[in-house]
């Protein structure tokens, strides 16, 4: 999916601790390298992470491969709230044990959990480096 200016205007400002602009470009460049990936048949698990977490922070809406387009969805308690302030802290909470709990992820989708605790840490908790390098070209 490719991040438009409509994905941009639904953002929270509050639900980001990261400016906007810096959000927006590491999204998009996990979305490039997801639909690159996908052309060469390759699944990167990491870039994955953090395209459904920057979707849920962004309350995104997305197009599921089966049914309607639905609000993304958060990516480790997959309820059908879109993100605001609680739940983006019971999310990380969440995401902070998520190999521990789901060890099986850490085997069949290597990268997943942790680009999901990146990313929260990165957007949220304003910790850290953004989880996915941005070509200078990408930011603007």
């Amino acid at each position: 999916m490719e991040v438009t200016e409509k994905d941009v205007e639904r953002i929270l400002l509050r639900n980001l601790r990261v400016p906007l602009d810096e959000f927006v470009a590491v999204w998009a460049e996990a979305e490039r390298r997801n639909t690159e990936q996908s052309k060469r048949g390759t699944t990167d698990w990491y870039a994955g992470g953090v395209i459904v977490t920057c979707r849920w922070l962004a309350r995104a809406v997305v197009r599921p491969a089966s049914g309607p387009r639905r609000l993304a969805r958060p990516p480790v308690s997959r309820h059908d709230e879109s993100a605001r302030e609680e739940l983006i802290e019971a999310e990380y909470l969440a995401a902070e044990l998520l190999d521990v709990r789901r060890p099986d992820l850490v085997e069949s989708r290597a990268g997943w959990c942790e680009a999901i605790r990146a990313t929260l840490r990165w957007a949220w908790r304003s910790s850290g480096t953004p989880p996915i390098d941005v070509p200078v070209h990408a930011a603007g």
